[in-house]
């Protein structure tokens, strides 16, 4: 097993804090996670021990990875605050996503509900806004998400977005397109992930 420092990547994961009705998509999480593990990427989410996320996160540690929560004070006891190898308690929705911002070098969406769309879509919204240039990846087994590029794509005929708005993201639809993508990405040059926004 790689050891795990602070120069290797770090991955924000958005996902379910349920457990969805297909178990696939169980299956995807704990592939996942051990996946991250395998290559010595560290792995930050939203905190939770329930849902997917919940899974990401205990099939990352099992296989000997590194796991950085984030999760408000209020949720705590809604999601049930997980045990993770670092667990950060935030005072707000909007602290807990700047912080997974702060502490991460791309972005993961799986399967999930509002919560985790509106994560996906506030980090593309950044990333369009120029506060940010990392990867961003949605993972569409089965078309999950397909819609969200063809959402995209109507507000850029509308005249709503210009014409790079689908470019900020990609949707790919197996687990292995995403690992493809994640290898390519190189670590934060900032030592203290304070300083990486």
């Amino acid at each position: 097993m790689t050891e795990i420092t602070s120069k290797h990547v770090s991955v924000a994961v958005f996902c379910g804090s349920k457990p969805g009705t297909d178990p696939r998509h169980m299956k995807t999480a704990e592939a996942f996670g051990r996946g991250l593990a395998e290559r010595g990427m560290r792995m930050v989410y939203g905190g939770g021990r329930v849902g997917l996320m919940g899974e990401v996160a205990r099939a990352t540690r099992d296989a000997g990875g590194k796991v950085t929560g984030v999760i408000p004070e209020f949720l705590m006891k809604l999601e049930v605050g997980d045990t993770a190898n670092e667990l950060e308690i935030t005072d707000s929705m909007h602290s807990r996503k700047q912080r997974m911002f702060e502490l991460s070098d791309a972005f993961v969406s799986l399967a999930g509900g509002l919560g985790t769309l509106d994560e996906t879509v506030e980090i593309i919204t950044w990333k369009q806004l120029r506060l940010h240039a990392k990867p961003i990846i949605v993972l569409s087994e089965d078309g999950f998400w397909n819609g969200l590029p063809e959402m995209v794509q109507g507000f850029v005929v509308s005249g709503f977005a210009g014409e790079a708005a689908p470019d900020l993201f990609q949707v790919v639809p197996r687990l292995e397109d995403v690992f493809a993508i994640l290898e390519t990405v190189q670590p934060s040059a900032a030592e203290s992930s304070g300083d990486r926004l």
